[in-house]
């Protein structure tokens, strides 16, 4: 069963759609127990680092959630879902995230015109490693060409301590990571739930796993 965390602020009913539309079996939770036993786990995500973090701890769900991720669950993040796994945020300082990968999210500098937040379609390419090769292997990316379009709604951005980890990055003012990866934890700061065809087929390929 994939569990999607039910914790107020996230864009629930688009995703449980485009699983309904793939014919996935989901719960839409905020159960505690349902998520600590999940097959597999999504955390969706919509509005501010500290105010979701307070609804996370309010539920009972951050104990939860790590324990799901810690025995090797396949976890899914999408847009706020990939910012609460790191350790803080400029949002919301002095308020802790989940603190499962090491780095801090950044607002985007207000530079050369463009307007926050990033709203709208931007393509995304592998991340270019110093070597010059390209981050490959991620099993959500099959098939994907780098120069492909996201869909993103976003102020903020994760900057990871290992940039290892960054299996997509995307350009707005300044390179960012637009998907990470590390084992069986996948997030993206784009939202493939409204991505279309592209949005689609990453969102089965979680599934299939």
């Amino acid at each position: 069963m994939i569990v999607v965390v039910d914790y107020g602020m996230g864009n629930l009913r688009s995703v449980s759609k485009a699983l309904e539309h793939l014919g996935a079996a989901a719960r839409v939770t905020s159960d505690p127990t349902d998520v600590e036993r999940a097959d597999k786990l999504i955390l969706p995500g919509v509005g501010a680092f500290g105010a979701a973090m307070q609804e996370l701890e309010r539920r009972h769900l951050v104990v939860p959630i790590k324990t799901a991720i810690e025995r090797g669950i396949p976890y899914l993040g999408i847009c706020l879902g990939l910012q609460l796994l790191f350790e803080q945020s400029e949002e919301a300082p002095g308020a802790s995230g989940l603190g499962l990968l090491n780095g801090t999210v950044k607002r985007f500098a207000a530079a050369n015109s463009l307007k926050i937040p990033h709203m709208g379609w931007n393509q995304v390419g592998r991340r270019q490693k110093a070597e010059g090769r390209r981050q490959n292997g991620c099993p959500l990316l099959n098939g994907l060409l780098d120069g492909s379009f996201f869909y993103f709604v976003h102020s903020y951005y994760a900057d990871p301590v290992d940039r290892s980890i960054v299996a997509l990055e995307s350009d707005y003012g300044v390179r960012f990571a637009a998907m990470v990866w590390r084992d069986r934890l996948f997030a993206t700061q784009f939202h493939p739930e409204k991505s279309q065809a592209l949005g689609l087929r990453l969102l089965e390929s979680f599934v299939r796993l």
